[in-house]
């Protein structure tokens, strides 16, 4: 994972996913259903059901802190909770018995299948369209190999709600195979996400599912090149280094701003005031450990709603952040799904022979920069068949801090990150 210093702030992507439950639509009648619901029910309201964006939520934040207590994982850290949550939703989909009951803790799914589907259809056909001041797009797709007899109902399924392609690939020929599923993720990921899977990674696959997601938007308020100057910033190991460091000051504009005894919250909001990057900096001689082991889904909703607007003087790091592909397999039985990962894996309702998951792997790319923030991730899972002044605050992020990108219509926590060292 390596972060270089130069323009495009960090990815501020819409991108949360909610979650999902395991029976696969059976008939037309169904599937008739979920289509009069996401009719019924527009995206706006259905983004004021809590349980909705709070599964995504608790989801980003129970996984994040599993990679922040990672000792191989101790530099900047950068994720896609959106990504990774909807591809998982997919598998589930198709979860059976045990498997099932143990996908619906960690993905915290707690509402009937029509209203989740419906949700999850709307927001997909959301994200997709047009018209907006930023960009911003997700797609999914299912890859099965030859001879691989996936159920009707459970490709029905994932393309009405998803959206997602059904493609024949030969897993027997993985480097063919990852060059198809590569070439996918590159063509949505505005070619930011290059190396999703290896040949390695595919070989003797019996399905795999992915799920890519690309944002690019403009700040609000927009940082002035002229203004950005080299200043210290202070690693979690003591060390000072001097990185470039966008500023506004001087300003009359106001920003959501919210701060504690130990903490510092500042909102950039993108243009259009649809999504924004929240920044939370610890205060003082705070660590930062002591705020992701604190932060939850309910209290960081409290947070953000306690913000007020402030005129501020701002310093921010510029960075880009591009990871090696993330292993979430060992997070996810950690969290409590264990057996998706064992045996024949209970994934009965995609296909008969599918077997288990063999692991889930995830890479994202984010640029923070005078203009805004240009941000991809991609996730896929893969399957192995079991036979195998007073009136001024300065906020200045001169010291390690955490940071999401946030769809505030519908609550969602899109990507989510850790900057360790801007110049790593």
């Amino acid at each position: 994972m390596k972060v270089k210093s130069i323009s495009t702030f960090v990815v501020c992507l819409i991108v949360i996913v909610a979650s999902l439950t395991f029976l696969v639509i059976q008939d037309s009648e169904t599937i008739n259903d979920i289509n009069k619901v996401a009719e019924d029910d527009p995206l706006l309201e259905l983004g004021k059901d809590a349980s909705f964006n709070d599964a995504v939520n608790a989801f980003s934040f129970d996984l994040f802190e599993k990679l922040f207590e990672d000792p191989e994982k101790q530099g900047n850290i950068f994720y896609s909770p959106y990504s990774t949550y909807t591809a998982l939703a997919m598998a589930y989909e198709g979860a059976k018995a045990q498997t099932a009951d143990e996908m619906r803790e960690v993905l915290h799914i707690n509402q009937d299948n029509k209203e989740f589907h419906s949700y999850m259809q709307t927001l997909y056909e959301y994200l997709n369209s047009e018209g907006k001041e930023y960009d911003i797009s997700t797609a999914n797709a299912l890859w099965s190999n030859i001879g691989l007899e996936v159920l009707e109902e459970y490709k029905n399924l994932i393309k009405i709600v998803y959206g997602a392609e059904s493609s024949e690939v030969d897993f027997y020929n993985p480097d063919e195979a990852a060059k198809k599923i590569n070439q996918w993720v590159i063509n949505q990921t505005n070619n930011l996400i290059k190396e999703l899977v290896t040949a390695e990674d595919v070989e003797f696959a019996s399905l795999v599912l992915t799920n890519a997601i690309y944002f690019k938007g403009t700040w609000q308020v927009q940082f002035e090149k002229e203004d950005t100057t080299y200043r210290d910033f202070e690693t979690s190991k003591g060390d000072r280094i001097s990185v470039p460091t966008m500023c506004i000051v001087n300003t009359e504009e106001e920003f959501n701003y919210f701060k504690n005894e130990i903490i510092e919250i500042l909102e950039m909001p993108y243009s259009g005031d649809d999504i924004s990057m929240m920044i939370f900096l610890p205060k003082g001689d705070k660590d930062l450990t002591e705020i992701v082991r604190s932060l939850d889904h309910e209290n960081y909703n409290e947070l953000i709603n306690s913000m007020s607007k402030t005129k501020l003087d701002i310093y921010l790091p510029k960075f880009t952040i591009e990871t090696d592909a993330y292993s979430f397999k060992d997070y996810l039985i950690e969290l409590g799904m264990p057996k998706a990962f064992i045996g024949p894996g209970g994934f009965e309702g995609i296909a008969t022979d599918v077997g288990c998951i063999k692991d889930v792997l995830h890479k994202a790319f984010i640029n923070v920069s005078e203009e805004g923030t240009e941000a991809a991730a991609a996730t896929a899972v893969i399957f192995l068949n079991t036979s195998k002044d007073e009136s001024k605050t300065i906020f200045d992020a001169d010291h390690p801090f955490l940071f999401t990108i946030h769809h505030k219509q519908t609550n969602t926590i899109l990507f989510m990150g850790k900057v360790e060292n801007p110049l790593e």
